[in-house]
């Protein structure tokens, strides 16, 4: 496996694989690697002939409030781990690559971006739209390979897909948990022992949505949002960002639960860890 660095050195390789008719698959991450991510991997292996993973931890995307200079890294490790899954490239690019100091460029998507993860982190999904924008044009991928988990994000990369005319084929793939039914996450790793049981609250309450929408699919999507609010409330030490329950496809609130509607959550734990976690509510 490769590690590259440098943008020129990147498209330079990927247009190399094209000429041989390859087809390229990319998985952009910000690092510290875990199941979720190897999954990531696999699935790009089992749909391209090379297969490129990113990781940048792209400033552009944090607040100045928010975990930034924390959030956890270790390029030798997730090097392994992905040599391990059979990478054919991590890409590693340097910030000042990324964003030189004359860099005046952002790309903005509009009306999905405005609500969730949005509303709570203003210019969020600018830092990510202009990111992901970058890396495909420095990686070039046929397919780009992202989370569920991130579900806003994945709606917002398609429209940009969609709008921009990126010949790329964008896959999300389900969310992997640990066998707690905790979303996997790097955030994961700043929980604190006593903090565990509350960072499952988010679990709890999707698993006790889904039951009740299967023993009465005639409940209003408010029924189900306060149920939720009370699971996740009962823990001190929660404080919720956002329930709602939308629809897949438009991220508008649903009037009734169908099997287009998703169950979306981000909940801080003691103001210091946000996560995030969704789930449809019906056929599961």
């Amino acid at each position: 496996m490769k590690v590259i660095t440098t943008p020129r050195e990147m498209q330079a390789l990927v247009i190399t694989w094209k000429g041989e008719g390859l087809k390229v698959g990319l998985v952009p991450t910000m690092g510290w690697f875990h199941e979720g991510h190897l999954s990531l991997m696999r699935k790009a292996r089992e749909v391209a002939d090379r297969v490129v993973v990113s990781l940048f931890v792209n400033p552009m995307q944090f607040a100045p409030t928010e975990d930034l200079d924390n959030y956890p890294h270790d390029l030798e490790r997730d090097r392994k781990l992905a040599e391990a899954e059979g990478v054919d490239v991590l890409y590693a690019p340097e910030p000042a690559d990324m964003y030189p100091a004359e860099f005046k460029t952002s790309v903005h998507v509009s009306g999905l971006t405005t609500g969730l993860c949005g509303a709570s982190r203003p210019g969020h999904f600018d830092g990510v739209t202009t990111v992901v924008a970058k890396l495909f044009n420095q990686t070039l991928p046929h397919i780009a390979v992202f989370g569920e988990k991130d579900f806003q994000q994945l709606a917002v990369i398609r429209q940009m897909v969609r709008d921009l005319d990126f010949p790329i084929e964008i896959i999300g793939h389900a969310i992997v948990r640990e066998q707690s039914g905790l979303a996997m996450s790097s955030r994961n790793t700043y929980l604190k022992e006593d903090e565990m049981e509350a960072a499952h609250s988010l679990a709890k309450a999707i698993v006790q949505a889904q039951h009740l929408v299967g023993q009465n699919k005639n409940l209003s999507p408010d029924q189900i949002k306060e149920e939720v609010t009370g699971i996740i409330l009962s823990y001190p030490q929660c404080t919720i960002d956002y329930v709602e329950i939308l629809d897949r496809s438009s991220l508008q609130p649903c009037e009734r639960i169908s099997s287009e509607s998703v169950l979306v959550l981000a909940v801080k734990i003691n103001q210091r860890i946000r996560l995030i976690d969704n789930s449809t509510l019906v056929g599961n």
